[in-house]
């Protein structure tokens, strides 16, 4: 076996373990799904414990009257509650922040803005600082684009005073604007499959889970005895997560209970946020992968903790794949790659298979409405491989950390616009070498179908429409740019608070 063969083949092999393990994650939720966590007792809903809730936010103008005047609407005993905005803006959200939080302290709320002109760990730093000053037993964090429903707290807190081990308690994310396009709906598709299957089943079956970074709650105790927040990665949510299972903290993931969301409606927005969830996944693998295998843990969880903690590792591997299959096309001997295409193939329904049933078990009924954006959220899985595989290898490398936050729009109904705002991200410079692997794939298919390997003709497609898709729409969305450019900016960073309250309210009524 040529060197070539060799590397295709062991590539092959490694790539479909994570595709593998779609079909266990999913076999585990089957066996779990009805083991729910007992309701809280009638005396932990009647002693509730005192709550911050911390809002890290940056640059979030559009957004942020939006979560503000959600937050406040928290149905909570007011002398138990505390509201911390953790801003550090550098544009007109602090003073939008700042007048609201006036405005509500004037009517009796504890709410207060915390500003940093620095910003040292970014989001970590941030929630880290917060806590100095934070009165809660309890934290809950929400993110900018997150509309919690007033009983959130009512739902979760209870839980805390009935098991004394219990240190995080995450919720599952809903989508404000699931229905915008067939980006967004791809989104909420997988999304979805995280939540609904991969979260369940980590959690009912005593697997570690992990942080999602917000739409949860923390018991303030389990943060510092497990660490605190640290900034040396920037997936400080699963950084911590783990930790604090390593310290004999529980987790729960209540299902059932949903904190809306919005879904990022550009694609470079989408890719960014992918890249930083690679880097951070990868950071995390190499902080805690050891301390994994040294741990107290039985080697099923130790097993499937290491493939959660490496699962972006699939991206670079794929990019592998893509460059290698052409180069094997054009050779006669190619049986000794035919069976690790075949397995690779069967094993990649695993995610599919995972993604209908989370929409079955979520949606009964109606779960093809969301299903039918599958295909696009396979041309994207394989299209991002190129940007996720620079985040690992930054991450492998020991690049710095810079957190690119997502820039979020407001954006609600089909009649709203993402491509005239100040936030929107110029033109990934990876679209180039997106559409050279959508060229380069090409041309392998057609070697393929040449040389008579017609069985790696759909395999290598996949690459052609993923890398063609992601980078066409790349070049696609800059478009809006070179407008902006031309003309010059046509559009306020934020809309009227009025309008924004308008649209909050449509938009949970259609997700409820």
């Amino acid at each position: 076996m040529s060197i070539l063969a060799t590397i295709y083949v062991l590539t092959a092999l490694i790539l479909a373990v994570y595709g593998f393990n779609a079909w266990v994650l999913t076999a585990v939720y089957t066996k779990h799904r009805r083991d729910v966590t007992a309701a809280p007792s009638a005396a932990a809903r009647s002693q509730l414990p005192t709550v911050t809730v911390q809002l890290p936010i940056f640059n979030e103008a559009l957004v942020i009257e939006r979560l503000i005047n959600a937050v406040v609407q928290l149905d909570y005993p007011a002398h138990l509650l505390q509201i911390q905005i953790l801003d550090d803006s550098t544009d007109e959200t602090t003073d939008l922040a700042q007048t609201l939080v006036d405005t509500y302290r004037q009517q009796g709320l504890n709410i207060e803005l915390i500003h940093r002109v620095e910003r040292p760990g970014f989001k970590a730093g941030a929630l880290k600082n917060g806590l100095l000053t934070a009165t809660g037993e309890m934290i809950a964090i929400f993110d900018a684009d997150f509309v919690p429903n007033p009983d959130f707290l009512k739902l979760t807190v209870p839980y805390f005073a009935d098991y004394p081990r219990l240190g995080l308690i995450q919720t599952r994310w809903g989508h404000l604007n699931r229905d915008y396009s067939w980006l967004t709906l791809a989104q909420g598709l997988a999304l979805d499959g995280h939540f609904a299957i991969e979260q369940t089943a980590r959690n009912r079956s005593g697997l570690l889970m992990n942080f999602n970074g917000t739409a949860g709650v923390w018991r303030r105790s389990c943060i510092e005895s497990a660490g605190g927040w640290q900034g040396d990665t920037i997936s400080e949510d699963f950084d911590l997560s783990y930790r604090a299972q390593f310290a004999g903290w529980n987790c729960l993931f209540l299902r059932d209970v949903v904190a809306p969301a919005e879904i990022p409606p550009q694609l470079a927005a989408f890719k960014r946020q992918q890249f930083r969830w690679a880097k951070g996944s990868i950071q995390c693998f190499k902080k805690l992968g050891w301390q994994v295998v040294r741990a107290d843990f039985s080697w099923w969880v130790k097993y499937q903790a290491l493939i959660h903690l490496s699962s972006y590792l699939a991206h670079p591997l794929m990019v592998i794949l893509a460059l290698v299959t052409p180069i094997l096309m054009m050779g006669a001997g190619t049986d000794n790659v035919r069976f690790p295409l075949i397995y690779l193939s069967l094993v990649s329904l695993g995610p599919p298979v995972l993604y209908a049933v989370a929409q079955a078990s979520l949606y009964p009924g109606r779960w093809r409405r969301h299903y039918k954006a599958m295909p696009l959220l396979i041309l994207l899985g394989s299209g991002i491989a190129l940007s996720n595989s620079k985040a690992v290898i930054e991450a492998f490398l020991g690049v710095g950390n810079v957190f690119r936050r997502t820039p979020k729009f407001n954006i609600n109904s089909h009649t709203d616009r993402w491509q005239d705002s100040v936030y929107r991200l110029p033109v990934d410079g990876l679209v180039l070498g997106e559409l050279a692997l959508a060229f380069y794939s090409l041309l392998g298919a057609v070697i393929a179908w040449l040389n008579g390997h017609i069985f790696a003709v759909p395999f290598i497609l996949l690459y052609v429409l993923g890398f063609g898709y992601v980078g066409g729409q790349g070049l696609w969305d800059a478009r809006f740019g070179l407008w902006r450019w031309l003309i010059g900016p046509t559009a306020t960073p934020h809309p009227p608070a009025e309008q924004s309250r308008t649209r909050r309210g449509e938009a949970l009524s259609a997700e409820r």
